[in-house]
């Protein structure tokens, strides 16, 4: 079962939100057009939007100020992902080539801003200052992340605990504040948002975790970019940091990366290969699963309704997704 399926229902709203999308994105310059255009229908499983509308569904649903919420969400999502990949020098994002790759870094640069003003511009229409300022304190929270990534690259030595600040920055404070935008729209008492908001941050960093398992375990077909493409960009993820307990794939590890620029595919092969070889993908799996039954615990007091139900299926197939 795809994940779409435990939302489907929701199809008439997500069709609206994706109608907005392409309304927002509409720059008067064509390049700044097209180059949004193309990030946007690349595709993607919107699910920032889900959780805005799921999030929506337990308070006062109004599908005119959700839908603004959802929007500039997923702008700021797609603004991370443009810039994601310059810093990456990534030439695929879901089997499609990039827009640097498709341009180059400057206008790539200047796509991704175009679409985080686009989403700033988007949510002023919704006059709450508690909105702002959560969006505004998501947005420079990824920022650093970002920035934290950079400088950890290729850091054999990084702690554990780095790497979860890192993913908590990267994917979990967007998810987490998608849930909580959702129920501050509606109306949901204090209380209630801040559950959700623990909700998306656990599922959120459970996410995370799994894609980077995937990075080795899926086919770059599956993946749309090559298999291990996190860790040839210096990318230190929860399965390395496990694997590297391991000292013969720590000397592998240090010795293929001691020149990044000459590793082969040959070499990422024989990296690959040793990963699979200790416990790192298990151990990897069994840290996700703590996260999920945290999120699913911290649904326990919202009142039961078909949208805390959807909730609860995304996180269950969170927990089983393998592809």
């Amino acid at each position: 079962m795809k994940i779409a399926k435990t939302y489907g229902y929701l199809k008439k709203d997500l069709d609206v939100i994706e109608e907005s999308l392409n309304k927002v994105i509409k720059a008067e310059h064509p390049v700044l057009r097209e180059a949004s255009t193309d990030l946007l229908q690349a595709g993607g499983k919107r699910i920032r939007p889900v959780f805005v509308l799921l999030s929506g569904k337990l308070g006062n649903f109004d599908l005119n100020r959700i839908k603004t919420a959802a929007v500039s969400l997923e702008l700021i999502h797609m603004a991370t992902l443009v810039h994601d990949d310059v810093i990456d020098d990534s030439t695929l994002r879901r089997g499609k080539p990039t827009i640097k790759h498709l341009y180059d870094n400057r206008v790539a640069m200047y796509t991704g801003d175009y679409i985080l003003a686009s989403a700033l511009e988007e949510i002023t229409t919704i006059k709450d200052a508690n909105i702002h300022r959560l969006l505004a304190q998501t947005i420079v929270e990824v920022c650093i992340g970002e920035i934290e990534q950079i400088k950890e690259k290729y850091n054999w030595d990084q702690e554990l605990r780095h790497y979860l600040r890192r993913i908590k920055r990267k994917t979990a404070l967007l998810i987490a504040t998608s849930c909580k935008l959702g129920a501050i729209v509606s109306g949901l008492p204090e209380d209630q948002a801040n559950k959700l908001y623990k909700y998306g941050y656990y599922i959120g960093m459970s996410y995370q975790i799994i894609d980077d398992v995937l990075d080795f375990t899926s086919t770059s077909k599956e993946l749309g970019k090559p298999s291990g493409n996190d860790l040839l960009q210096g990318n230190v993820t929860l399965p390395v940091l496990y694997a590297m307990q391991d000292r013969s794939f720590n000397n592998l590890i240090r010795e293929t990366f001691s020149n990044p620029e000459n590793v082969v595919e040959e070499d990422m092969e024989a990296v690959l290969s040793g990963l699979q070889k200790t416990n790192a993908i298990e151990r990897s799996y069994n840290l996700s699963d703590l996260y999920l039954q945290k999120a699913l615990n911290a649904l326990e007091e919202v009142p039961d309704q078909k949208a805390k139900q959807t909730l609860q299926d995304i996180a269950k197939y969170i927990g089983k997704r393998r592809s």
